[in-house]
């Protein structure tokens, strides 16, 4: 037993060269007197020290990652919406310059100014320094969002999708110039490697067109968003297809397509009428040059499969020579701008005659190039207010003005004025700029 004590004794004593000692040990200090209970008053007191913490043993990054960061079962339950941001706390501070401030020569100031050595001195104090570096250290953690044009900030705003990041990146000498690509699709995409475990990438979903007919579509997976994003850019790039357009303005005609789920119904429309349709596939019109377009989507609104079945029906268009060979017949077209007049498109090498046309051909362009398909239209109901009482004692008031409005529209198409079967009989009953016509014309 004693033998065991007087080696922890031993023990004590070695350690005092990694201790710091406030008193200095007495000359008449023996180790038999550490087993004296009543000895121990004249033991010196010990003091133990830290000279390192984890302070000044991790480096910043690792510092602020223990304060910023959440773990990966954390983020799966929301908890990495509220934490901090790493903040840079050098911001705002500069050698020499604070409460005191002081020109400290090589470090804030030139050495040598002129011919004259510039030398160490205190300015006047700044008692508003603290508070400004605070300000600065405030501002860094809130959120700014980026200023960006309204037409720039795709379709919600808050999202990438609809935005434009600008052309490809040229390949050689060659450049895209005159093109624009438009971010479709933006997501988080998580697969399970057996080694890495869950891996989790951005995944970017792009179009490119020149707005003249010539387009392409891609996709691109990386770690980072920017890099998904280039990627997919300078692929989609590498993909381009030429699109027939009617007039440079619409598709050639109306169309039906399909891929997967998603089923697409597109109108052919005259100019003016706009892109009435999904947002990606007005997004891709944009970038193809279609301007005027009417098109329903049926079934699954995955953004992929609706440019995947846009594309399929826009490159399965035929043109008017082709559609009139195929058919062996005249392509007549009729519009209404042009008063119902009938116009030759396109004629066949050899027409065929109405007695090799079978009885059961399908004659009608529309169901046709929609491969006998029958766009379903809804029943137009009256309004409900047709039915009340008062409906009827309106249109009775306004029946000897129902057409005014319309009648002259027509003379002023027609005649150039309002006029009827009596004016030239009463010339005198002219409007006034018609009548003063007819003076200038007597006194000639």
């Amino acid at each position: 037993m004693a033998s065991r004590i007087l080696f922890s004794s031993s023990k004590i004593l070695n350690s005092f060269s990694r201790l710091s000692i406030t008193h200095q040990i007495p000359s008449n200090f023996r180790r038999c007197d550490l087993l004296n209970p009543f000895s121990l008053n004249n033991v010196p007191s010990i003091n133990s020290v830290r000279h390192t913490s984890f302070f000044n043993k991790l480096s910043a990054d690792q510092l602020w990652k223990g304060c910023t960061s959440v773990s990966n079962a954390g983020k799966k339950r929301g908890r990495a919406r509220g934490i901090g941001r790493k903040k840079d706390l050098n911001k705002g501070q500069i050698i020499g310059v604070g409460k005191t401030n002081i020109v400290w020569p090589g470090l804030n100031a030139p050495i040598v100014k002129g011919r004259e050595l510039v030398r160490q001195q205190k300015l006047p104090d700044n008692p508003d320094w603290e508070a400004n570096l605070r300000k600065i250290r405030d501002t860094m953690s809130e959120f700014r969002s980026l200023k960006m044009n309204p037409l720039e900030r795709g379709w919600t705003g808050a999202k990438v999708g609809g935005r434009s990041i600008g052309p490809p990146d040229p390949i050689g000498q060659n450049t895209f110039e005159g093109f624009d690509c438009r971010v479709l699709e933006m997501k988080l995409v998580v697969v399970m490697k057996g080694t890495l475990g869950r891996k989790r990438r951005q995944s970017a979903f792009v179009v490119t067109g020149n707005g003249n007919g010539l387009a392409g579509f891609a996709v691109a997976k990386s770690v980072e968003g920017k890099a998904a994003l280039r990627k997919a850019k300078n692929r989609s790039a590498q993909k381009l297809v030429n699109i027939e357009l009617c007039d440079g303005h619409t598709v050639m005609h109306d169309f039906y397509c399909r891929f997967g789920a998603t089923k697409i119904t597109v109108i052919k429309k005259p100019r003016g009428f706009g892109l009435v349709c999904h947002r990606a596939i007005k997004t891709m019109c944009e970038v193809i040059g279609i301007k005027d377009l009417y098109a329903k989507i049926e079934g699954s609104t995955n953004v992929q499969h609706i440019t995947k079945a846009f594309f399929i029906g826009l490159l399965q268009q035929r043109t008017p020579a082709e559609i009139a060979e195929q058919k062996g017949l005249h392509l007549v077209e009729f519009r209404s701008e042009n008063g119902r007049f009938p116009k030759v498109i396109a004629s066949p090498t050899a027409c065929r005659e109405s007695e090799d046309i079978p009885g059961n051909e399908v004659m009608d362009f529309k169901q046709y190039m929609m491969n006998d398909r029958v766009i379903y239209k809804r029943k137009k109901y009256p309004p409900f207010y047709t039915k009340h009482r008062s409906w009827e004692i309106y249109c009775r008031r306004q029946e000897k003005i129902r057409n005014h409005d319309k009648v002259k529209l027509d003379m002023h198409l027609h005649y150039g004025e309002i006029r009827s079967f009596l004016t030239d009989k009463y010339p005198e009953c002219r409007p006034p700029s018609g009548k003063a016509k007819v003076v200038e014309s007597e006194a000639e």
